[in-house]
């Protein structure tokens, strides 16, 4: 497994990131759907990084074998996705301080924006009501203290450190690379 790291570290990379991006969609989903748990606004956009990640890491594993300006594409994208990776990290801790009341969330999925509404019997605010609406400062599950936007946060972290540590290592070796034969 070193051989292969060694041997192409950003392609490397990019093949970690495609298995644990479709390991985090995957229970993301499942959590969903067979668990019952909603996703709030914010996991929902918190998610994106992610479905990037699978369409984009693949991509970039061929291209880091390219012997042509493929590889410094990939490398690109490699570093653009490490970038947001630590965006989503933000979000994420973000949500997940919303979560905890450390401070305040969105308007648009903490249930704040429905009060003014008003209504008589009958109206909109009876048919809100009985709308579930999936706010984002109530955490549905937590495991040893954390969220999912507390695990979201965590795992994030680890992607944009597995993204930008291959693109780094795959720069130095291309300076390397260059002092070694004198390229321009």
């Amino acid at each position: 497994m070193r051989d292969r790291f060694n041997e192409n570290p950003l392609g490397f990379c990019a093949l970690l990131l495609f298995a644990l991006s479709a390991a985090v969609v995957i229970s993301a989903l499942g959590f969903e759907h067979i668990g019952g748990y909603k996703p709030c606004p914010l996991c929902l956009i918190e998610r994106k990084a992610w479905y990037f990640t699978l369409g984009l890491s693949l991509p970039v594993w061929l291209g880091s074998k390219a012997k042509f300006d493929g590889g410094y594409i990939a490398l690109l994208v490699m570093g653009l996705i490490g970038l947001g990776f630590l965006y989503n990290a933000g979000l994420a801790g973000y949500h997940a301080g919303v979560e905890w009341k450390w401070w305040a969330g969105p308007t648009s999925c903490t249930g704040d924006h429905l009060a003014p509404l008003g209504g008589g019997p009958g109206g909109l605010l009876s048919a809100l009501n009985e709308t579930k609406v999936v706010r984002c400062d109530i955490a549905q599950f937590r495991l040893f203290g954390l969220s999912f936007s507390g695990y979201n946060f965590l795992l994030s972290l680890l992607a944009a450190a597995i993204a930008l540590g291959g693109w780094i290592i795959t720069v130095r070796g291309m300076r390397n690379s260059c002092k070694r034969t004198g390229c321009a």
